[in-house]
């Protein structure tokens, strides 16, 4: 299958290496990764700060960029959330229902990993190894709105050499939010100090999730307290193997027009 890679503005400017790692695992899988050179930001941040006019224009050049694509992949059920669940309608409200009939049928599409994984694939073994002791956490978007499930823990169960631990309290929110962070401070640090208390309590090496903003609030926060425990995204550990290269060590997936 030819896949194209939706990395997210946050992932490519932060951490690409999730999204070279989104595209080994892919390729080790036997399918074509491409990253369509004209994508950028999918409105999320827009809509959810109030500036869904001003998003329309957004949501039409993700159309173009991935138009013709047969499956569209990204390691984010944040911004998968909001393809599936704000891009089409922000254009019709706006009057554009040429291009919210585009942006449903693009929706329809496009998978988070796991989703794509469990789903289209049918495969929860991928072939990792990871000798460390995890604990998953399950971002507020992919549970609620994408409801991924158990896809990512079939996953990490299938993984040789890893140890996984149940979060306590994992279902609540890491106080992340993407502007609530900014603007409830307070009320952010609040609820990612539970969050932190959680994960430090199964004595995890690595807290894994399938979206990067949350892992970096997380991570923030446990760095500063010198836990000795790392945030590490979902595609970064399928991606590795006993005897392969590290993900982040990898070249970039051909760019194409």
């Amino acid at each position: 299958m030819r896949v194209a890679l939706f990395a997210t503005c946050l992932v490519d400017t932060v951490v690409p290496q999730v999204a070279r790692a989104t595209a080994v695992l892919l390729e080790r899988l036997g399918h074509e990764v491409v990253v369509p050179a004209g994508q950028a930001c999918c409105g999320q941040m827009h809509v959810n700060t109030g500036y869904r006019r001003e998003a329309v224009p957004i949501v039409a050049n993700h159309v173009r960029a991935f138009a013709g694509a047969e499956a569209v992949v990204a390691p984010s059920g944040s911004c998968v959330a909001s393809i599936h669940h704000q891009q089409a309608m922000v254009a019709r409200r706006a009057g554009e229902h040429g291009l919210a009939d585009e942006a449903e049928a693009l929706a329809a599409r496009t998978y988070e990993l796991s989703q794509f994984l469990v789903d289209v694939l049918g495969v929860t073994d991928v072939g990792a190894y990871y000798a460390h002791r995890v604990t998953y956490h399950p971002t507020c978007h992919s549970l609620r709105l994408l409801k991924v499930g158990d896809r990512p823990l079939q996953l990490l169960r299938a993984v040789r050499g890893l140890e996984l631990v149940e979060l306590p309290g994992a279902e609540s929110c890491c106080g992340f939010g993407g502007t609530f962070s900014v603007k409830n401070s307070d009320t952010s640090t609040a609820m990612l100090t539970d969050k932190m208390a959680n994960v430090l309590s199964t004595h995890a090496e690595v807290c894994t999730a399938g979206d990067s903003s949350c892992l970096m609030h997380i991570g923030g926060g446990l760095s500063r307290l010198r836990s000795g425990t790392r945030t590490v995204h979902l595609a970064e550990i399928l991606a590795s193997t006993e005897d392969a290269v590290s993900p982040d060590q990898t070249t970039r997936p051909a760019v194409t027009a």
